[in-house]
C-alpha cells in the first residue's frame, strides 16, 4: 500500500480493551424462583454425599461405631459413597453462585450481617449438641477442654489449632475466608459484572502464584486448592443473572480444569491399604457433574423443578451438615451396637432422624433467632 492509499484509508479499529468488554453488560434475565428451587435440591444432594461418605465409606470413629469397617459392612455401597467426599467441592461451585446472588446490591455491612445471622445460631447450637452427647458417651468422641469448647464457638479455631467439636468445621473455615474475600474486593464497591469478573480472573491468577510460591501463609489466604469452585460458581451466577458469554463459560471452564487436578491430587486413593479406591477418572466425572448440575439452574432449565419440598430442603441442608457426622456416629453405636439393628436399617434410620433433628433446629433455632440476631447487629454503613 503507498502512503497516499495509507493517508486515505480509514482507520482499523482498535481492539476492544478489557474493561470496555466487562463494561458491555448483556440484559438482566428474568429469574424465576423455581430455579433457586433446584438449587435448594443439589444442596441437600451435596449434604447427602458428604454424610454417606462419613457413614459408609471411610475408616477411622465411624468404624469404631460400626465395630468394623464400612468397606466390610457395605461392600458394595462404600465403593460408591467413598467418593462422598467430594461433596464438599459441589458445595464450593453452590456457595459462589448463591453469596455473588445473596450480595447483590447490598452493602458490606449488611452482608456480614446476613452471613452472621445464617450462620451462627445454628452453628453454636450444634456445638453444645455434639458436646453433651461426647460427655455422655465419650467412647465415640472425647469431649474436648472447657478452653477449647469457647474457641469453637468463634468459629475461628481451625487457624488456632485448636481441636474441633464438628468436625465438618473445617469446610466453614474456608467458607469464612471466601466471604471476606469477596467482600473486601467486590462487595466493599457495590457487586456489578465487571467487578466480579475482575475478582475472578485476578483470583485465579492468584491461586496459581501461590502453588509456585508454596507458602503456608499465601496458601491459607488465597485458598489455592479451593478457590476454582468458588470461582466457577460466582460465573455461573452471572450467566443466570446476565446471560452466557464467551468470557463467563472460559471462566467456568477455567475453573473446572484447575478444580478436577485439585481433586485428583488430594483424593486419588489406589486402594493400596484396603477398601477405599477411588478411580480418578470417577472424581474427575463428578467434579464436572458438579459444575455441570450448577450449570444447568443457571441455564433456567430446571424450571420444571418449581416443589414445595426442595425449600424446605434446602433449608435443612446447614443444620444437617453441621450435626451429621459425629452424631451420627452416636446414632450407628446406640442403633447398631446397642439396640441389635442391622447396617442398612441403621444407616436409613441414622440419616432420617438427623433430617428431623435438623428441621427441629431450623424450625425453633435458625427461625426465630436468625432474624433476631440480625436485627440486634448494628446496621454499619462501610
Amino acid at each position: 500500500m503507498s502512503a497516499a492509499d495509507q493517508a486515505t484509508a480509514p482507520p482499523v479499529p482498535a481492539a476492544p480493551r478489557l474493561n470496555q468488554v466487562l463494561a458491555e453488560r448483556p440484559p438482566v434475565r428474568p429469574r424465576s424462583a423455581s430455579r433457586l428451587r433446584a438449587l435448594d435440591g443439589l444442596r441437600l444432594v451435596a449434604a447427602l454425599m458428604v454424610c454417606l461418605y462419613h457413614f459408609s465409606g471411610k475408616n477411622g470413629e465411624v468404624a469404631n461405631s460400626w465395630r468394623q469397617s464400612p468397606g466390610e459392612m457395605f461392600p458394595t455401597l462404600s465403593q460408591f459413597s467413598t467418593y462422598g467426599s467430594l461433596g464438599v467441592q459441589f458445595f464450593f461451585v453452590i456457595s459462589g453462585f448463591v453469596i455473588c446472588m445473596s450480595s447483590w446490591g447490598r452493602s458490606l455491612g449488611d452482608f456480614f450481617r446476613s452471613r452472621i445471622s445464617r450462620l451462627y445460631p445454628a452453628y453454636w447450637v450444634a456445638i453444645v449438641m455434639v458436646t453433651g452427647a461426647a460427655v455422655l458417651l465419650p467412647v465415640v468422641v472425647h469431649p474436648v477442654r472447657p478452653d477449647e469448647f469457647l474457641v469453637n464457638l468463634t468459629m475461628m479455631q481451625q487457624p488456632l489449632g485448636v481441636p474441633r467439636v464438628l468436625g465438618v468445621c473445617w469446610t466453614l473455615w474456608v467458607e469464612l475466608k471466601f466471604y471476606v474475600l469477596f467482600a473486601l474486593f467486590v462487595i466493599w464497591k457495590g457487586v456489578s459484572y465487571k467487578r466480579v469478573v475482575t475478582f475472578c480472573i485476578l483470583w485465579t491468577l492468584a491461586s496459581a502464584f501461590a502453588r509456585v510460591a508454596d507458602n503456608p501463609l499465601t496458601d491459607e489466604l488465597v485458598m489455592r486448592d479451593h478457590a476454582p469452585f468458588f470461582i466457577g460458581g460466582l460465573a455461573l451466577y452471572l450467566i443466570h443473572r446476565f446471560g452466557s458469554d464467551l468470557l463467563l463459560w472460559g471462566i467456568v471452564g477455567m475453573s473446572f480444569l484447575l478444580g478436577q487436578r485439585y481433586s485428583v491430587m488430594a483424593l486419588w486413593h489406589p486402594g493400596a491399604q484396603g477398601e477405599f479406591h477411588r478411580n480418578p477418572l470417577v472424581i474427575q466425572a463428578i467434579v464436572f457433574c458438579a459444575f455441570a448440575a450448577v450449570a444447568v439452574v443457571a441455564l433456567g432449565w430446571t424450571s420444571w423443578a418449581n416443589w414445595n419440598w426442595l425449600t424446605i430442603a434446602g433449608a435443612l441442608t446447614y443444620p444437617f451438615y453441621l450435626i451429621h457426622e459425629h452424631l451420627g456416629w452416636f446414632f450407628i453405636r446406640v442403633l447398631h451396637r446397642g439396640l441389635g439393628l442391622g447396617s442398612y436399617e441403621t444407616l436409613a434410620l441414622s440419616i432420617l432422624s438427623l433430617l428431623g433433628l435438623a428441621w427441629l433446629m431450623h424450625r425453633f433455632v435458625e427461625k426465630p433467632f436468625g432474624p433476631k440476631l440480625k436485627r440486634a447487629l448494628p446496621a454499619v454503613r462501610f
